[in-house]
């Protein structure tokens, strides 16, 4: 005769008290606890690489001054041009360089802001590089 044999067949115990648990629901109290929620996301965005920006020799300045220089002689014709310009990550230091293309409707020398006829405005410090498509 074995442990179990005189309550092997008795009939399942029901609760007056409280209805049968759904299989669904049993399952879930075997879930895991999420103690660290969010948690997942912070070392994606901490394994997230942004770059530094870039301080410009005197050489390379210099040409993009006379670039910038060369743009606003030619406003008149509101010149098409690709910036690559340094963009500043919100949630963390650094940032990354991203090419912008417009049509150039100002420069702000004192505010050293190009303007464009989008309404887009690129401060010269950001810049990397001008490359104009029609002046």
């Amino acid at each position: 005769m074995g442990r179990y044999d005189d309550i092997i067949n008795l009939p399942h115990h029901q609760s007056e008290k409280r209805p049968h648990m759904s299989l669904h629901d049993r399952a879930a109290q075997f879930a895991p606890f999420a103690a660290l929620t969010g948690f997942d996301e912070k070392i994606d965005e901490t394994a997230r690489l942004t770059d530094k920006k870039e301080v410009l020799d005197e050489e390379t300045a210099l040409l993009l001054e006379n670039k910038i220089r060369h743009i606003k002689d030619n406003i008149s014709s509101r010149p098409v041009i690709t910036v690559t310009r340094f963009v500043r990550d919100e949630r963390k230091e650094g940032g990354s360089y991203q090419p912008f293309e417009g049509k150039v409707k100002g420069i702000d020398e004192i505010n050293r802001v190009i303007i464009f006829t989008d309404g887009e405005k690129i401060y010269f410090d950001d810049i990397l590089k001008i490359t104009e498509e029609s002046v």
